[in-house]
């Protein structure tokens, strides 16, 4: 079913409200992010027996996608490592397509709006 044009108008979000679902998303984003990166410096610091700093450096390495700093010695903080680089990389997509959504999703809805309108 199409909608009338006047209705797919009504639809878009007025630039003010679509700046505050940005920046939602965004702040959503980063609350992934800092979880993920908690997750990690608690696993090197107890798992590895980094030191505090040296596990936030390995995590947000592994987590940027930059790779490890220190070499893991025990069999437990190398499997600790190679799950928490698996989960880094899921993270870090669906991370991504967390904050480019409402982008997307404004960009569908004008240029649906704008293939209506030529439709006329």
């Amino acid at each position: 079913m199409t909608l009338p044009v006047n209705s797919v108008n009504k639809n878009i979000l007025p630039r003010k409200e679509f700046l505050k679902r940005v920046l939602r998303y965004f702040l959503f984003s980063l609350l992934i992010i800092a979880g993920s990166l908690m997750v990690g410096v608690l696993g090197y610091h107890y798992i590895a027996g980094l030191s505090w700093v040296d596990s936030l450096l390995n995590s947000s390495m592994i987590l940027t996608g930059m790779g490890p700093v220190d070499k893991m010695e025990s069999e437990s903080a190398k499997l600790f490592a190679s799950f928490y680089a698996l989960f880094s990389g899921i993270v870090f997509l669906g991370t991504a397509a967390i904050f480019i959504a409402p982008i997307a999703h404004r960009l569908l809805h004008v240029l649906h709006v704008e293939s209506e309108e030529k439709k006329k």
